[in-house]
């Protein structure tokens, strides 16, 4: 027995030393990188992370990312990527050990990382031990991982705040919960930045030949002029930044029937808020248009989701609303009664997919919009497939403004039988991207005009200065340091500003995937981030 308890207690002492080694190989790892970005939020930290770093590569900076979203990527200096591979197929916090060392060879000045931890113990573990990063993003507060890490906002918002940095900066465009935000900030000496996405022009927007959104570009920006990478040249490496595989996209579609089709795959956005939000913003742009038909993928893992999904339904007012996957019920309860007459259940997750595809397309009118929410696994992916197969419409007519016609009689509800086949994801996260995927953002490695001058005394002087303040020194007396003082109160939630949108003058939007439009230079070098309600 003595022998058993002397070979546990030398294999626990081998373990020991060996965990010692490898946490103080990853430390020494984590300093050969001086700034390393934390990007934490519930929506778009994949494309937020992008974002970044095509700003930072822009201005000269070498810069590493890695994503998690959609496809985890790891992002080379030159902005090639490559999958992140997995054993088992499974994710693990404790791979950014590697993507920390991979990313360490390089001896980059930034690293860009999307956390990937969404319980809250492990959040704060990837920004303490794993990340410890310089500079922190939380993005949003949703509805969405409640299981997790709600069951409210609030709380919501207090685990995200995990992943704050101590005596570092965290920048935002939460303004609903900017107060909890703050709270949590001062209670780890973080300088909390609003990043106010009306300082985004619709024209800087239109600079992009994908869709993104004012609050993740004016994220960026704010990052890029923390580490000294000025405006205009932030925005031009942004714009030669390639998307995220999940970004949202509107593709136009030629069914068997003649029948013209824009459809938006807007599975990526799977909380009820953001949903509305990518919806909203596809029919501003006039990227889709009314009749506006919407398909439900459900889930059997994914009950409450599904649900909130048919809740949202009166906020879209769609012509139509097809439920494929398991359980559709779960789905159509949720819809309102004055609107579940308008629901189609195309059969479950049993159903030929050739079957429910006819059928969905039959009831489409000859110029209408579809567009799916949800989530993609399942029938999802096969409505994606069959979809991709159908061939491109060629002409592209102005968007249709006008309101859609009455409707007739909806087609009754399908009696459904339950299934209990779970899904079976068919999307390989792992593989390469498709040869249109490629075609597209194919580029050689951006050379910024402008960039950024260091010296070897003062290689970093605008992060010198972020240093300085986290140590309780003064920042210099320029325009954004007024908001970064804890004792201060918290701000009040900022108004929209009432000279931006169509109606203030500004050019038509273009339409999805058109040839971008560089913005013209402007005077205008104010500063792209301040606290909610300080007078600009």
């Amino acid at each position: 027995m003595l022998f058993l308890y002397t070979v546990l207690l030398v294999c626990c002492a081998i373990l020991l030393v060996a965990g010692i080694v490898e946490q103080r190989r990853h430390f020494t790892n984590l300093d050969h990188i001086p700034t390393r970005v934390l990007v934490n939020g519930i929506r778009g930290k994949s494309s937020i992370t992008r974002l970044c770093a095509g700003a930072l590569r822009g201005g000269g900076l070498t810069t590493v990312a890695k994503t998690t979203g959609t496809a985890a990527r790891f992002i080379h200096p030159d902005a090639t990527e490559e999958p992140v591979y997995r054993k088992f197929g499974i994710a693990n916090v404790v791979e950014q050990i590697g993507i920390v060392r991979r990313a360490a060879a390089y001896k980059p000045d930034a690293l860009v990382i999307e956390c990937m931890a969404v319980m809250p113990a492990l959040q704060e573990i990837n920004q303490s031990k794993l990340i410890r990063s310089t500079i922190g993003v939380l993005c949003n507060v949703r509805e969405d991982h409640l299981a997790e890490m709600g069951p409210t906002l609030d709380d919501v918002a207090r685990s995200l705040s995990r992943s704050m940095p101590e005596g570092g900066i965290c920048v935002t465009a939460e303004k609903e919960r900017f107060h909890i935000l703050q709270e949590e900030a001062d209670a780890r000496d973080c300088k909390l930045v609003y990043a106010d996405p009306e300082t985004v022009t619709d024209e800087e927007l239109r600079g992009f030949s994908w869709f993104t959104f004012k609050e993740n570009v004016a994220i960026a920006l704010a990052v890029a002029e923390l580490l000294g990478v000025d405006r205009e040249t932030a925005l031009q490496g942004m714009y030669e930044a390639p998307p995220d595989p999940g970004v949202l996209s509107v593709e136009r579609y030629l069914t068997p029937e003649g029948k013209k089709l824009r459809f938006a795959n807007v599975f990526a956005a799977n909380d009820p808020e953001s949903t509305l939000m990518n919806i909203n913003q596809l029919l501003d742009l006039g990227a889709i248009h009314r009749p506006l038909n919407v398909v439900i993928n459900c889930r059997p893992d994914r009950v409450e989701r599904n649900g909130q999904m048919g809740e949202i339904i009166p906020g879209l007012d769609p012509e139509r609303v097809f439920v494929i996957g398991h359980p559709a019920k779960s789905a159509i309860d949720a819809i309102p009664a004055e609107f579940r007459s308008r629901a189609v259940d195309l059969g479950g997750d049993k159903r030929d997919p050739e079957e429910f595809m006819a059928r969905l397309l039959e009831q489409l009118g000859p110029d209408s919009s579809l567009v799916a929410i949800g989530n993609i696994h399942g029938q999802g992916e096969l409505l994606l497939e069959h979809l991709a197969e159908l061939p491109p419409a060629d002409s592209v007519d102005e968007p249709v403004t006008t309101a859609a016609p009455g409707r007739g009689a909806a087609p009754a509800v399908v009696e459904h039988v339950e299934t209990m086949q779970l899904y079976a994801p068919r999307i390989d996260p792992y593989q390469g991207y498709s040869e249109a995927y490629e075609t597209r953002y194919a580029q050689q490695p951006y050379v910024p005009q402008i960039p950024v001058q260091r010296d070897a005394v003062h290689p970093y002087p605008d992060w010198e200065r972020v240093n300085q303040a986290g140590q309780g020194q003064p920042y210099p007396n320029d325009a954004w340091t007024q908001p970064y003082y804890g004792d201060q109160p918290a701000p009040a939630v900022p108004q929209a500003r009432p000279d931006t949108g169509p109606s203030a003058g500004q050019a038509t939007p273009r339409g999805p995937f058109e040839p971008r439009i560089v913005p013209e230079r402007s005077d205008d070098d104010s500063q792209q981030w301040h606290s909610p309600g300080e007078q600009r």
